[in-house]
């Protein structure tokens, strides 16, 4: 009995998996009927596209702040601002933005209308006044704070909220300001692509040539982000259900957020609760609203590259994920909320915080039954065809997927790699994360405090990088 269920239990999350994936594609057609008529100069050159506040929480950043600054600058829109919150950064970052921009401090005034935990110490802006930039300093209150603060003294109706070591494409904001502009009364939020900048060239702050990471474990990464993060998220934006927008990368109307008073400090998972609580909020308003994924605007962030790093990244992911699930848990079955409640809650349940468990349990209880003589060997090849190789084919649909709608990797190699990834992910890699996800779990079921923990950067490659026969290896 137990092992059936085990088989269905990986039966059903993989045929869930692939339902979204094909939704995803289905939407990535309409896409591509729609991108010649996208009207992208037309939102440039508009005075009506609405401004954005980009929101920058900063902790340490010395060595890429400036850069970083530099390229959101320089970013395609007609109307925003770059709001750096320096949360008690121990090394030189608010040094090197003042020396760059050429900051002075001003008097300042918090307008207070959400709630900042860590003191508010100082605010400068370019002495020139030429230069859309303001950076505030604070005693180190985490992230969430910080993004509080930047909330706080935006003075425009948008925000969008950018990781300080993320890279964004030229035309990112454009791109996610779109469904605002479509339909200005109902979208509250939006969220964009968050992509593997592993093997990546930077060129001036800016992707200049997209590549497969060497490293295995990177390339893992790229291809479990295709799946889940732009495949899985398009899918449940499609059926009105999306819970997650990346901290690195999302676009949200102020109104909406100082509403709810903006970030929780005490969670983890921030950027996933404070959708949850906005999806919340405005079912609880009986408001007509939308919360979208738009797969077309990229945000370019590092992956772990070292095991050590990918499991302290995803035990706070899943310690995250449970403390949203418990703290929103009225929300889970309850037909008020719409496909939110009844569908997406409920998904992420059985699905995603449940899954290591169950993956776990499966393989320590089947190996073990076919030692006692109570699993015969069809059940295993059953058991490793359906949690593994199924696996396999929804990660390949995915790559298909993203392959036909956006042609990011131009190179066979790339691809070649993508495909050594799908099928080294299940060879360790799942499994070793499972474990780190349980731990999570445990952290948030037992109130363990909460650290963020640190994660090295190697830096992205040059413009000079090639192969060594001088080639790039591209596609005809």
């Amino acid at each position: 009995m137990c092992d059936s269920v085990v088989l269905g239990y990986f039966l059903a999350i993989n045929t869930a998996y692939l339902i979204l994936v094909l939704i995803a594609a289905g939407d990535f057609v309409r896409h591509l009927r729609r991108a010649p008529f996208s009207g992208y100069d037309d939102i440039a050159a508009s005075p009506f596209t609405p401004p954005i506040s980009l929101i920058v929480p900063a902790h340490n950043e010395e060595a890429s702040i400036v850069p970083a600054v530099e390229a959101m600058l320089l970013l395609r829109y007609p109307s925003f601002e770059v709001i750096v919150v320096d949360d008690g950064s121990t090394d030189a970052t608010l040094e090197r933005l003042r020396e760059a921009f050429d900051l002075i401090e001003v008097p300042h005034v918090v307008p207070g209308e959400v709630a900042v935990r860590g003191e508010v110490e100082s605010v400068h802006l370019p002495s020139g006044g030429a230069v859309s930039l303001l950076v505030a300093r604070k005693r180190n209150g985490g992230k969430a704070d910080a993004l509080n603060l930047g909330i706080d003294l935006a003075r425009y109706p948008l925000l969008c909220m950018v990781d300080a070591d993320s890279i964004l494409d030229p035309q990112a904001l454009l791109a996610i300001a779109k469904p605002f502009a479509d339909d200005p009364l109902h979208v509250v939020a939006a969220g964009g692509v968050v992509g593997v900048a592993n093997g990546c060239t930077v060129l001036a702050g800016r992707i200049a040539q997209v590549r497969m990471p060497d490293g295995l474990l990177a390339r893992i990464q790229t291809v479990e982000y295709l799946r889940a993060f732009l495949l899985g998220r398009t899918g449940w934006s499609r059926l009105g259900g999306l819970l997650v927008i990346a901290g690195a990368f999302g676009l949200f109307r102020r109104d909406a957020v100082v509403a709810i008073g903006g970030m929780d400090p005490d969670c983890l998972g921030e950027d996933a609760e404070l959708v949850v609580r906005l999806h919340r909020h405005q079912r609880e308003q009986g408001r007509d609203y939308r919360i979208v994924f738009v797969g077309e605007p990229i945000s370019w962030s590092e992956a772990p590259e070292t095991a050590r790093m990918l499991g302290r990244q995803r035990r706070r992911w899943h310690r995250g994920l449970t403390e949203i699930l418990l703290k929103h848990r009225r929300l889970i079955g309850n037909r008020r909320y719409g496909r939110v409640g009844v569908m997406a809650l409920p998904f992420y349940v059985v699905f995603e915080l449940l899954a290591p468990v169950v993956e776990l349990s499966g393989l320590v209880l089947v190996p073990l039954g076919l030692l006692l003589g109570a699993v015969d060997v069809a059940f295993l090849w059953r058991f490793l065809l359906v949690a593994y190789g199924y696996a396999v084919v929804v990660s390949l649909a995915a790559l298909v997927a993203e392959e036909y709608a956006f042609h990011r990797y131009p190179r066979w190699r790339d691809l070649g790699g993508a495909v050594v990834g799908a099928f080294a992910e299940n060879l360790g890699y799942r499994q070793y994360t499972a474990w780190w996800r349980v731990r999570g779990m445990w952290d948030a079921l037992r109130g363990a405090p909460q650290v963020w923990g640190a994660m090295t950067r190697r830096g992205f490659g040059t413009a000079d990088d090639e192969r060594p026969d001088g080639t790039s290896g591209e596609r005809a």
